[in-house]
């Protein structure tokens, strides 16, 4: 595949700008940029998502245009979507069926047992288990990703467009992942790896192309370069560093016992009290969080303290009970036994509670619980302020007040939008990840329930997002971190607890060794 000149406005912002990019058979192709530099944009159009403003496509030679992604598939070109297309009340089955039947432009004919079929092939070579039957919107976002997966594998494809693919998978399922990907480009398929992890994409391809707002401003072979090539090249200046940490880790008392002791996979009862009561000495005062033997759905009894100035960090592989602890604790459930406070008084599950108690919750999932798409970065940054009377006259809103701050926490958080007023639907999903964010650390939160707070961003905003967490535990927030990344859970966190099948398996040390850490998320004692 190759693209010459390609440009993609919206109205007067120009998404892509003259793009050159060229796909050989049998490669991986690397796409980096900074969150808004046009990687989704330009992998939309060569999906047949957007039909380019100027340019042209070529496909094995011959020049081309998709009106659609079903062309676009048609004609061997699959993409895994780093927002996934699956219909939540339909089975994994039927999804797979229905993007069969889409790839050949007709009615639902294509038979179900040979669609399934070809299914099972390729999820046991990849290695995993998935449950054909099951709804596709009741499983874990990792298992939803594995299905998207399938999906752009599936029939006779040449090329494959990767979105960020291993976001949500494990550091074990990653490397099965990209054995897979070696694979596949070894048999002559050509594969686009988009990724903001710079270790991947320098152990997995061969060449990467950098933008950077919409312009190519880097070719270059993955052989010849490092990380700090890289990053330079995606954000044009120093990135930055992961921050020191602002407060120091809160030392373990020398007279408690371990938090996990030998033969106990579960927690002992008196852990939780053990670590409020060195918290509460570290931190003068009472617990910022106090979580007592709450049970919800998957999650099972489970109990820990979150002093002030604490950052504490929840390790586990996706769908092990992270779903039911963040609802828990972003007033979205209530759990079904336990209870949970908040500086000593109970949490009551309702978002009046939430901002009362001066709870910043930053979702797993952006789109459908972090922003009103539809509305502006303006909007969406005055959910949780809208009482307050800075920004009130009487009984109605101060715009003025309201576009102001707006204004100062998109400067702040390096938001890339046209302005205030741009809608949170026109944004990258790393810019809105940024107004999630920036609105959950605006008001100097007491606790902040931060779930995958960097899932999609570019290496310079994960060190930013990374400095704000750590600014909000220097002025003494509790922050209760849920990451599939293991590496962001160990560089943040004073203290990391480990889920397996909704129960805790101990609280541990970051400088745990990762054998362990790797045994206790596989829920070995």
């Amino acid at each position: 595949m190759e693209a010459r000149a390609l440009t993609r406005r919206f109205g007067s912002f120009t998404a892509l700008d003259s793009v050159d990019f060229d796909l050989r058979a049998g490669e991986i192709h690397a796409v980096l940029g900074e969150n808004g530099a046009g990687k989704s944009t330009l992998m939309n159009v060569l999906s047949g998502l957007l039909r380019p403003s100027a340019g042209e496509l070529l496909l094995e030679g011959s020049p081309t245009r998709f009106d659609s992604p079903a062309d676009a598939s048609a004609q061997g070109i699959g993409m895994v979507h780093q927002h996934f297309l699956l219909v939540p009340p339909l089975s994994v089955t039927e999804n797979l069926l229905l993007s069969a039947n889409k790839a050949k432009g007709g009615p639902l004919s294509w038979p179900i047992t040979d669609v399934l079929d070809e299914a099972k092939v390729l999820a046991e070579k990849l290695g995993w288990s998935l449950p054909w039957d099951a709804l596709a919107g009741s499983l874990p976002v990792g298992t939803q990703q594995r299905i998207e997966i399938l999906k752009a594998l599936r029939g006779e494809t040449k090329i494959l467009i990767f979105d960020e693919p291993t976001a949500v998978l494990t550091p074990t399922e990653t490397p099965e992942l990209f054995a897979t990907l070696r694979q596949l480009a070894a048999e002559g398929k050509g594969i686009v790896f988009i990724s903001h992890k710079l270790d991947e994409v320098l152990a997995l391809s061969e060449r990467v192309t950098v933008l950077r707002r919409g312009k190519v401003v880097a070719r270059l072979k993955t052989a010849e370069c490092d990380a700090g090539v890289l990053a330079e090249a995606m954000v044009g200046r120093d990135v930055i560093a992961p921050s020191p940490r602002l407060v120091p880790r809160l030392p373990s008392s020398p007279d408690a016992p371990s938090s996990r002791e030998e033969g106990q996979p579960n927690p002992l009862p008196n852990e939780a009290r053990v670590a409020g009561e060195e918290g509460r000495r570290l931190s003068g005062g009472e617990m910022a969080l106090t979580v007592q033997n709450v049970t919800l759905r998957k999650l099972k009894n489970i109990s820990f303290t979150v002093a002030p100035g604490e950052i504490l960090g929840f390790a586990g592989v996706d769908g092990n009970g992270q779903t039911e602890l963040a609802d828990c604790l972003s007033g979205m459930s209530k759990p079904q036994s336990g209870e949970i406070l908040v500086a000593g008084a109970a949490l009551q599950p309702s978002p009046k509670a939430l901002q009362d108690a001066r709870i910043g919750v930053i979702p797993a999932d952006r789109q459908k619980r972090g922003l009103a798409l539809s509305m502006t970065i303006t909007e969406n940054l005055t959910l949780g302020v809208q009482d307050s009377p800075a920004f009130r006259r009487g009984p109605f809103l101060s715009a003025k007040a309201l576009r102001a701050r707006a204004e100062q926490l998109i400067q702040r958080f390096d938001i890339r939008a046209e302005g205030p007023d741009s809608a949170a639907s026109s944004l990258s999903g790393g810019n809105q990840q940024k107004v999630v964010i920036a609105r959950a650390l605006a008001g100097e939160p007491k606790v902040v329930v931060a779930v995958n707070p960097t899932r999609g961003l570019d290496v310079g905003a994960i060190g930013y997002v990374h400095k704000a967490l750590r600014e909000a535990q220097a002025s003494g927030a509790a922050i209760l971190l849920i990451s599939t990344e293991l590496d962001e859970v160990l560089t943040l966190s004073d203290r990391v607890a480990v889920l397996f099948d909704g129960r805790l398996m101990g609280i541990v040390s970051p400088q745990t060794p990762r054998e362990e850490l790797g045994r206790l998320m596989g829920g070995a004692a």
